[in-house]
């Protein structure tokens, strides 16, 4: 089984910690299918700068080759936020950087690489949204996280895309069953073959048009053990895929209501495994004193020290 993530990549800088730490969704799909026992891969445009050379190097410990990916003159995505009371506070973000900026394309045989394997996954924050229809017409199922801002969701955004995808991702956490129920239609409805909303601790909720299936949230009985949320909904996907992909999944064997159940118990058992995991899949690195004293120096909150 094979699995790419094609799209973005993000540092993640923590205030509170005084860390950076690599990420971005399409990062995180890669790893967490690697991590899950598939082989993985990144493709997408790294920037110049050392924090790219920091996620390369995230990537290769991981076990995700990204040999395919390009090096664009630019500077890396950061997101920036603080942790107050428990609670994850994003402060600032670069607009992702050369990634976003000027983002992957699947020219130069990037499509016959893309071709090799069993699905791709990308994003809103990736605008790969361009290559959705290229990277439909090759073998590898589609999937792509609409995530959770209204923008996005949007009928002629989701007449974009819907169309070219295989899977569909929505975040729902913040929206009531009825609702969730009619956002997932109308991407079936668009052309998603299948349609998946995470809601936090109330569980998820998946249909393919004709089947919809349901599970609650796996809630850990103890907070105080959670390291961290940070990733979570990406882990809870990638073991939905890896499931389903197990199971036969592919554009001429779509999945059961039995398979579709099982995928989002490994989901949630995927997502479960992410909350005792520091950020995204940790490889934290101290942020340079330069950039601590900038942040100090707009107000921003950065611990005085460990």
């Amino acid at each position: 089984m094979k699995i790419l993530g094609f799209g973005d990549n993000i540092v993640d800088r923590f205030l509170d910690r005084r860390l950076d730490y690599p990420g971005g969704n399409a990062v995180n799909v890669a790893v967490y299918a690697r991590r899950l026992g598939a082989s993985a891969g990144y493709l997408g445009a790294f920037g110049d700068d050392p924090l790219a050379r920091f996620l390369q190097a995230a990537l290769s410990n991981a076990g995700v080759d990204h040999s395919r990916s390009i090096v664009r003159h630019g500077e890396t995505g950061i997101s920036t936020l603080n942790v107050i009371d428990g609670e994850r506070v994003f402060l600032e973000w670069n607009d992702g950087g050369v990634t976003v900026r000027e983002p992957i394309d699947l020219n130069e045989g990037r499509s016959e690489y893309a071709a090799t394997f069993d699905l791709v996954h990308s994003s809103v924050y990736s605008r790969t949204e361009p290559e959705l229809p290229r990277l439909r017409q090759t073998p590898a199922l589609v999937s792509f996280d609409f995530s959770s801002e209204p923008e996005f969701r949007t009928n002629a955004y989701i007449s974009r895309v819907a169309p070219h995808i295989d899977l569909a991702l929505v975040s729902c956490s913040d929206q009531s069953v009825a609702q969730t129920h009619q956002l997932l239609d109308r991407l079936i409805s668009a052309g998603a073959g299948i349609a998946l909303a995470t809601r936090g601790t109330d569980g998820a909720i998946v249909t393919d048009g004709t089947q919809r299936v349901s599970a609650p949230a796996a809630i850990i009985s103890d907070p105080a053990t959670i390291v961290d949320t940070m990733g979570c909904g990406d882990a809870f996907v990638t073991g939905f895929m890896v499931e389903l992909l197990e199971r036969g999944w592919s554009r001429q064997h779509a999945p059961s209501h039995d398979a579709l159940r099982a995928g989002l118990d490994a989901g949630n058992a995927s997502s479960r495994a992410q909350c005792f995991v520091e950020s995204a899949f940790g490889g934290g690195r101290a942020i340079p004193d330069e950039e601590l004293q900038r942040y100090a120096s707009t107000g921003d909150a950065v611990r005085s020290g460990p």
